[in-house]
């Protein structure tokens, strides 16, 4: 039986899809939230739903019970949705929720053939990893495509990641057998700063594939938290001289670009070996 479940399937033309998924390769959930970015202030309509009784350990990822204002509860389980919205003249597809534990194989063949009925012509997947970047330098951007001459285009740095890899690194797979456009982006947060959300990497990612599939995505909201967090954080490490050696010594190093981009590809290499080992 097929754990995607139809609400809505309409008939779009050559639709474009942003996908990314919350928990592994997400640091500061910056991948989830620009994905979320697409849904914040436009009329999106929830397309289809995967039951996640097949696919989450609700031991390891519990449901949440929460009270509204009568005291009623309610229980949310951990969702995975397809979303549509309209931007000008371009239907894009948002598929956002969370990396599920088990049937990966079942979980990516529906969500392909759900994203193939749907006609979706590029599909842009977002994740990101812990490095060894400053949180003062513009959040650096990894990517990998099916079309090699896409990374250049878009000022992306390249990967030549092999290793463990997420439901992300699956589904690009199962997308590029059937040829559709895949381009996988990636952001560098601050290790210093990952145990937190990172609105900087969120903006990046959200102006990248706004870029990508070729839409005006308003990002006030985002460039306004990234201001704010910066901010807070520059206050916040004010008068630590070690703190603030060490991220000069990262804008130092930052410096030698063909030294930078093997680094940051070594680190994502590193950062994704150590998820997929735990």
């Amino acid at each position: 039986m097929a754990s995607l479940k139809w609400i809505h399937r309409p008939v779009l033309r050559e639709p474009m899809a942003v996908i990314a998924f919350e928990g592994w390769g997400d640091a500061g959930e910056s991948a989830s939230l620009a994905a979320a970015a697409f849904l914040k202030h436009l009329d999106a309509k929830l397309l289809a739903t995967v039951d996640p009784d097949e696919h989450f350990d609700f031991q390891v990822r519990r449901p949440h019970v929460s009270l509204d204002s009568t005291g009623a509860r309610s229980i949310s389980w951990p969702r995975n949705e397809l979303h549509h919205l309209r931007m000008g003249d371009q239907d894009v597809v948002v598929v956002l929720g969370e990396e599920p534990h088990y049937q990966w194989k079942k979980f990516t063949n529906e969500l392909v053939e759900a994203l193939n009925t749907l006609g979706v012509k590029r599909v842009i997947t977002l994740g990101a990893f812990i490095g060894q970047v400053a949180h003062t330098l513009p959040v650096p951007l990894v990517g990998s495509a099916n079309r090699p001459d896409t990374i250049t285009l878009h000022d992306l740095l390249p990967s030549g990641y092999e290793g463990p890899t997420g439901i992300i690194g699956v589904l690009n797979q199962a997308l590029n057998n059937l040829e559709i456009d895949v381009i996988s982006v990636w952001a560098a947060v601050p290790h210093y700063l990952s145990n937190q959300e990172y609105p900087p990497g969120t903006e990046a990612l959200a102006v990248k594939a706004a870029e990508l599939i070729g839409v005006n995505l308003d990002i006030g909201h985002l460039s306004t938290a990234s201001r704010d967090f910066l901010s807070t954080v520059d206050e916040a490490i004010e008068g630590n001289d070690e703190l603030l050696r060490y991220v000069g010594q990262l804008e130092e190093d930052a410096d030698a670009d063909i030294e930078r981009t093997d680094r940051l590809v070594d680190e994502i290499e590193h950062f994704l070996r150590d998820q997929g080992n735990q």
